[in-house]
């Protein structure tokens, strides 16, 4: 070491310890002042704060749930004419399909009169809260791509999440929980998998963080036995120390993002098991959700999610399996199969809205539920099944908004009579991301990170704010 880089240590060893204060303490003040810079990156007054995003993975049929087709109904199990199939390509549809009406019955309710399915019965007691969205599209018809894409804005895996822009774009609201938490649940986890909650090239503080079933929710959270939380601050004190050392040495931004983890890490041990313990809720509250506490189910993490939002985490993302209904068995069919995901998800969904809006959070929360894309209005009919089912089908669907400057009681866009494409109104993955962002005060086009020579955006080089969407 030579004279300067002696003096350089001095000095900073000095400041160090006349400050009195533990590095660990120094790298709560920097995420303090990370956070002052992300509320910086508003660019205008937001009309929410947070967001619950409820993807359904495996795309729901919108023509059983959202979207009545009389015509189709009146077509059923005719040939579909080849000029809406000509050129296309299906997942599993081979030679000339049949049309497949509904086998459900639809009713208009609330003030609205929203045509909802008899399968939402729950939903339908609060389609005067929502906007429901049918003119959905997207660029893919494969599950694992079109999540990604509903996701990130783009079909390859690389790219950050929705989640992670918002906390970059926002920060956290509550210093001892992750901006950003993701919940699965179903017999399987989404196709996309964890690139679906993915950083991207944003730093790393900014992934989703999996909250896993069990009372402990986040794997080695806790202190391993023999290590008291005294000494876990020491140890973590030592090891920033060694990583802060190596920061000025390299200039690594990656380094200052694993110190924050670490330090958000800590806090958790004693946030996050509060957070977790649903039997705090009262029986009515359980009921409602049709949550049991202990049990992994979507009614369980609705409640979760609402606790979590309570408290201050700024972005909450439920997965939940299983909506793939190709009708190739009972499994996977429309008759048994969409029916049981119903059940799982329509009671919990409902109750989180009307749960939200009790508190006077739903104002400033974005609700947001829909799958990847939508379903064929043709039965599938792989290898000759006599079980009701459709393939995939990108270029209509429907979804369904709430809270947070949405414009309450609206159906917004059209399809035709058959449900194959768009008629009125189209909105892309794009559209919806960029009309998101702007309720949360972030301008889709200057919300950017650099990376690689260029900067990127979710919205890549496209989208749009829908206004009518807007309250």
């Amino acid at each position: 070491m030579d004279a300067s880089q002696a003096r350089l240590a001095l000095t900073r060893r000095h400041f160090l310890g006349g400050a009195s204060l533990s590095l660990g303490s120094l790298a709560l003040s920097s995420l303090l002042v990370g956070n002052a810079r992300a509320q910086g990156r508003l660019h205008f007054a937001p009309k929410a704060k947070r967001v619950v995003y409820l993807h359904m993975a495996g795309a729901p049929s919108s023509l059983d749930l959202f979207d009545p087709k009389p015509k189709l109904n009146e077509l059923d199990r005719q040939p579909i004419p080849e000029s809406f199939t000509k050129g296309e390509r299906f997942a599993f549809i081979k030679g000339t399909p049949k049309l497949l009406g509904s086998p459900f019955q639809f009713g208009r309710h609330g003030q609205s009169g929203a045509q909802v399915s008899e399968l939402l019965p729950h939903f339908a007691r609060i389609v005067d809260r929502v906007a429901i969205v049918r003119s959905m599209h997207t660029k893919e018809f494969n599950h694992a791509p079109a999540q990604v894409f509903a996701h990130t804005g783009h079909a390859r895996i690389g790219r950050p999440s929705f989640g992670s822009w918002v906390s970059y774009g926002l920060g956290r609201i509550h210093e001892d929980l992750p901006a950003f938490v993701v919940l699965t649940s179903g017999q399987f986890q989404p196709d996309g998998g964890a690139a679906l909650w993915s950083n991207g090239f944003l730093p790393g503080e900014h992934q989703g963080v999996r909250f896993r079933p069990g009372n402990e929710g986040v794997p080695f959270l806790a202190n391993p036995e023999g290590v008291s939380r005294e000494l876990r601050r020491r140890e973590l004190d030592a090891l920033q120390e060694l990583q802060r050392g190596r920061m000025e040495r390299c200039g690594d931004p990656e380094l200052e993002a694993r110190i924050a983890q670490y330090e958000l890490a800590y806090r958790m041990q004693t946030s996050v098991p509060d957070l977790l313990e649903l039997a705090q809720e009262s029986p009515e509250t359980l009921a409602r959700y049709g949550a049991q506490p202990g049990e992994r189910s979507f009614a369980n993490h609705c409640l979760l999610a609402r606790r979590m939002l309570e408290r201050g985490v700024r972005f909450v993302q439920l997965y939940h399996w299983g909506w793939d209904s190709h009708g190739t068995g009972e499994s996977d069919d429309l008759l048994h199969s969409l029916r049981r995901r119903c059940e799982e998800t329509d009671r919990a969904s409902a109750a989180l809205v009307e749960d939200l809006a009790a508190r006077g959070l739903l104002d400033d929360t974005l609700v947001i539920w829909g799958g990847e894309f939508g379903r064929t209005p043709m039965n599938e009919e792989r290898d000759g099944s006599k079980f009701l089912g459709r393939d995939h089908h990108p270029h209509c669907f429907t979804i369904w908004l709430a809270g947070g400057g949405i414009r309450p009681g609206v159906t917004y866009g059209a399809t035709d009579e058959l449900g194959y494409f768009i008629a009125e109104n189209p909105v892309e993955v794009h559209d919806l991301h960029a009309t998101l962002l702007h309720l949360l005060g972030l301008d889709h086009e200057r919300l950017t990170y650099r990376s690689e020579g260029r900067d990127f955006r979710l919205t890549d080089v496209a989208g749009r704010v829908v206004t009518p969407l807007l309250a």
